[in-house]
């Protein structure tokens, strides 16, 4: 059994469809990634599975478990993470603060992530430790809001365009973050446009065009 399972999706924004039938699976320590052009669905994909996004039809299983009537704190607690493409991370706090925000107790079957091991994951954020959100740079930001939904100790995580608009160093940062992700056995989900960082970090991709499931 796949750690998660999406089978026939539809879902968009009133009455507007943005999915058809999507389908897609990604097994523990598997990275998948969903590539797509701007427009093809890859974050409204994401937001659907996370029960963001109303869903219209099909099923979204994690760990076996049906999410189609859990809200998304409540998904979240399960142990399924959430990266957006917008970098929400709470900008009035520090560093330290926003990652005790993300802490959930250790759950079974998924890497335990204290802050010593997120310092060490992402080494940058070790000297900001006390800086506000609102005082980083965009690159800073995006290490931060992966490393606060790993302090949730997920058993999967859904990543939405890592890579977009950062410097290279920093997508060294994020590449080397999803590989240790699949060595600790976590399900990662991706939503990309960069090919070559797709084939850098991934075990295999699907290609999204205009909310369909393509082969890439």
């Amino acid at each position: 059994m796949a750690t998660l399972e999406v089978r026939g999706l539809r879902a968009g924004y009133g009455r507007a469809q943005v999915l058809f039938d999507v389908d897609l699976e990604v097994e523990a320590g598997e990275v998948v990634a969903l590539l797509g052009r701007n427009g093809a669905g890859k974050s409204t994909t994401l937001k659907a599975i996370m029960g963001l996004v109303r869903r219209t039809a099909g099923d979204v299983k994690f760990d076996g478990r049906d999410l189609g009537a859990l809200e998304p704190y409540e998904i979240a607690r399960l142990g399924l993470g959430y990266v957006p493409e917008d970098r929400r991370i709470f900008t009035e706090l520090t560093v330290a603060e926003n990652l005790e925000v993300g802490r959930q107790a250790p759950r079974a079957g998924a890497p335990g992530w204290s802050a010593e091991k997120l310092f060490q994951l992402f080494p940058a954020l070790r000297a900001l430790r006390e800086r506000r959100g609102a005082h980083m740079s965009g690159g800073e930001q995006q290490m931060l809001c992966i490393a606060r939904t790993l302090a949730g100790n997920p058993r999967a995580v859904l990543l939405d365009e890592p890579s977009e608009g950062l410097a290279p160093v920093v997508v060294e940062h994020v590449a080397r973050a999803i590989g240790e992700l699949k060595q600790a056995g976590v399900a990662v989900l991706l939503a990309e446009q960069s090919r070559h960082f797709t084939e850098r970090v991934a075990d295999r991709a699907v290609l999204l065009e205009t909310g369909i499931i393509r082969k890439p």
